[in-house]
């Protein structure tokens, strides 16, 4: 499939240049789920074989740096879907997104003349996600220690010919195959197609209790032999006493605490990889049937993620972190107009996919949105076309309100420098690292170089007011959690019990819930 459509791209490849007055091109989004960027390029792509994304390199762009604007996926996908930041839609956790209703930038592209497709995980507007995932988020504030997830563990499914481990993903991938091959090629207008993928998102975990969330890295043997393991690299942790405060929490109520081995280290994140090969595949499919169809050399195809995944860097799975692992989400385009074979370092981040596809589809670009079309970046002309809304700023902005992270986080990356402050500003210690040398963000360099933070935290402050965000955020958090307290009466005690963090919890109940009432 790969070979046959490298053929086909390289039969008709259209000119890398703007498309002045020639048809609007298609757009097909393939967005998944928890995908470290870092695999998109080198040393990262040494780990495991992605032989489509590969592809997407060689006949388009891929971005170097490019970061979510939240990482969770209710309110990164919120900034993706709105192109705004967190604080500005207020999308403070997995249970509070965007309102039913929001003018999305697929609502513009129906409404300008394109037709519209979905097909897969949304995860972009409120009440969704467990009950547990927005109490922990609700009282990250108590002054209380528990953990919420089960202990991240691998579990091998199927033989050597097993394909279709993840489900789900498969049969929403292939009604997008299905609908490229029966609809998008009788349409006489140009169309939009997202296909939103869960992998390579950790699967539940039962054997830690139904309530515990997804900490069980799970694929076949097909899919683990495109993992090199002599490539995976063993992650360095800091002690405990000279983890980050937030660090350590986000550590304790992740569940990673406990002792582990280096070979079960060296699983997690095979078995994380081999998740990303299966990824690949489903992007693969969906780029065959382009090509099938010949509607692969008049479509943009891009290919992103939510967020990464730590897979037990830092002592850490999951996401929720602004380290790089979790923050760092891929970013390759390709099509029309797009310059091939093409590496991008400038920074990005996902609320740029909402002036792109206005961009894209010639649909003035709205004032008040807090992203930049990639646009001048992928035609390779970022210098010689002036927008109407200034040049793209040289930093980006993230942010973190969630659950397993017991204060608001914002991260400013620009340069070589990332940026990391917490709360107010003041009561908990910020970060600084030197990416360019530690790319493995091991040292905090903040009190080193108190000049640069004073620099960096008075450009973050004058693009969000943090510590108000934060406590905006607090007080948020104790409404809601006394409206979801009242509404369950006398069963309160009992449901509250034996949420994700009944383990310990149940060890002494009447303790954590007096740790709630004075926070209260």
């Amino acid at each position: 499939l790969l070979l046959m459509a490298a053929a086909a791209w390289a039969g008709e490849r259209p000119r890398a240049v703007a498309p002045g007055g020639q048809p609007r091109p298609s757009v097909v989004l393939v967005t998944c789920d928890s995908l470290d960027g870092r695999l998109t390029f080198y040393p990262g792509n040494q780990t495991v074989d992605l032989p489509f994304i590969n592809f997407m390199k060689r006949y388009g762009t891929v971005f170097l740096n490019a970061y979510t604007n939240s990482p969770i996926c209710c309110p990164s996908r919120a900034a993706m879907w709105s192109g705004l930041f967190t604080h500005l839609t207020e999308s403070w956790n997995n249970f509070k997104g965007l309102d039913p209703g929001y003018v999305t930038w697929m609502d513009l592209m129906e409404k300008h003349g394109y037709h519209t497709q979905k097909f897969g995980k949304l995860d972009y507007t409120s009440g969704h996600h467990s009950v547990s995932n927005r109490v922990e988020a609700w009282t990250r504030d108590v002054d209380f220690l528990l953990r919420q997830e089960g202990r991240p563990m691998v579990k091998l499914t199927g033989d050597k010919t097993h394909v279709r481990v993840m489900e789900a993903d498969w049969r929403n991938t292939d009604k997008a195959v299905d609908w490229i091959k029966e609809e998008a090629i009788n349409l006489t207008q140009p169309f939009v197609l997202y296909l939103g993928l869960n992998l390579p998102h950790p699967y539940p975990s039962p054997y830690a209790g139904e309530n515990f969330g997804s900490s069980t890295f799970l694929t076949s043997p097909y899919w683990l032999e495109k993992v090199t393991y002599e490539a995976i690299k063993i992650p360095k942790w800091s002690s405990f006493s000279e983890m980050h405060p937030v660090d350590y929490y986000s550590s304790y109520t992740k569940n990673c605490t406990g002792e582990f081995t280096k070979q079960e280290v060296r699983n997690i994140r095979a078995f994380y990889y081999a998740m990303c090969a299966e990824t690949d595949a489903m992007l693969g499919e969906v780029i065959s049937a382009l090509r099938d169809t010949a509607l692969l050399k008049k479509t943009i195809v891009i290919f992103t993620a939510d967020h990464g995944e730590l897979a037990m860097e830092h002592r850490q799975f999951y996401k929720m972190s602004m380290y790089e692992g979790s923050s760092h989400v891929p970013l390759l385009v390709m099509g029309p107009g797009i310059k091939e074979q093409q590496q991008v370092p400038n920074v990005v981040s996902l609320v740029d996919i909402y002036p792109t596809m206005l961009d894209i589809a010639r649909i003035p670009v709205t004032q008040n949105l807090s992203g930049h079309s990639l646009m001048p970046l992928l035609w390779g002309k970022a210098e010689n076309r002036a927008s109407p809304r200034g040049p793209r700023p040289s930093w980006v902005l993230s942010e973190f309100h969630g659950c397993n992270v017991n204060s608001s986080t914002y991260m400013l990356r620009t340069g070589k420098w990332k940026y990391i402050t917490y709360s107010d500003g003041r009561s908990v210690l910020p970060q600084l690292f030197d990416l360019s040398d530690d790319p493995d963000e091991l040292t905090n360099v903040a009190i080193k170089f108190p000049v640069i933070v004073h620099s960096l935290d008075k450009i973050l402050r004058s693009i969000v007011n943090y510590p108000k965000v934060s406590s905006s955020v607090q007080e948020y958090n104790k409404k809601q959690f006394m409206i979801w307290k009242q509404s369950l009466g006398q069963n309160y005690s009992n449901v509250i019990a034996n949420l994700r963090w009944h383990q310990d919890w149940l060890k002494q109940p009447k303790k954590y819930e007096n740790a709630i009432d004075k926070w209260l």
